[in-house]
């Protein structure tokens, strides 16, 4: 009887881990590259009664054995990596990836991150940078006194502009991006960015378009992968099921007051 209780509320404990899953993407929902998070559990240890094969009579065994569970627990949460949709932004500095890859992204420590968030910058120094002020690697610094709506990045990740007294537009740096073997390993640290792990392996750069890697789409943004509909689904399941458990919690309950009030 107690097993029921302590089985029913790592269910609640499981379910609530889940709502946690959810809201965490629905708050999502517009950040530019997210990728949605699932949560993965896995059932407890099993108490064993009775084994199989277990000797029933002189000629016969138990076929099935008797296994009383322990409940649920949280095994993992991981990013789905899907594609989300493009949406075109007109921004010289936005850049969404179509494809596989991250872009890489030099941090504050000297480390490295690696994003799919293309909203761009352009600081004082004519730098690429992130939002905060991260520059993308490898550097693209553009002239000091380019022309800005001459802009252009290729699907291979080629950087050109023109500047005032110059017919034809110049390169100025090239783009590279970055997948991983095992891209579900990376660690997330927020701001968009990842950071690589034992488990994901070591990145593997190359150029867009090339090599299995994704194209570079100028002026458009990738949004989140976030489908509200699905969430929203989830979400309910997540609730039904909290209350199931909630209510295993309240009929084991009942019947341990039932057996404490037989003798009155």
């Amino acid at each position: 009887m107690v097993r029921s209780l302590w089985t029913a509320a790592s269910g609640m404990i499981g379910q609530q881990a889940s709502i946690d899953t959810i809201s965490n993407n629905l708050a999502n929902v517009n950040t530019t590259g997210y990728k949605r998070m699932r949560a993965d559990f896995e059932d407890l240890i099993y108490q064993t009664v009775r084994v199989a094969g277990t000797p029933a009579t002189e000629d016969t065994v138990v076929p099935v054995p008797i296994q009383m569970g322990h409940g649920v627990k949280l095994a993992a949460t991981q990013h789905q990596f899907t594609q989300g949709n493009l949406q075109n932004t007109e921004n010289i500095s936005d850049i969404a990836i179509a494809g596989d890859g991250f872009f890489r992204i030099l941090m504050y420590d000297g480390s490295f991150g690696y994003t799919r968030d293309g909203a761009f910058k352009i600081d004082a120094n004519g730098q690429i940078v992130t939002s905060n002020g991260y520059k993308l690697m490898p550097e693209v610094i553009l002239p000091e006194n380019f022309i800005p709506e001459t802009l252009s990045i290729s699907q291979d990740g080629r950087i050109t502009v023109k500047i005032p007294g110059v017919d034809d537009a110049i390169d100025v740096g090239q783009l590279e991006l970055y997948r991983f073997p095992n891209p579900v390993g990376l660690s997330s640290i927020g701001e968009n960015l990842f950071k690589l792990s034992n488990a994901s392996g070591e990145p593997i750069p190359g150029r867009p378009g090339f090599d299995g890697m994704g194209k570079t789409i100028h002026k458009f943004l990738e949004m989140s992968n976030v489908a509200v509909v699905r969430e929203m689904v989830a979400m309910i399941v997540a609730q039904r099921a909290y209350e199931f458990n909630s209510k295993a919690i309240q009929t084991s309950d009942n019947m341990l007051a039932t057996a404490t009030n037989l003798k009155r």
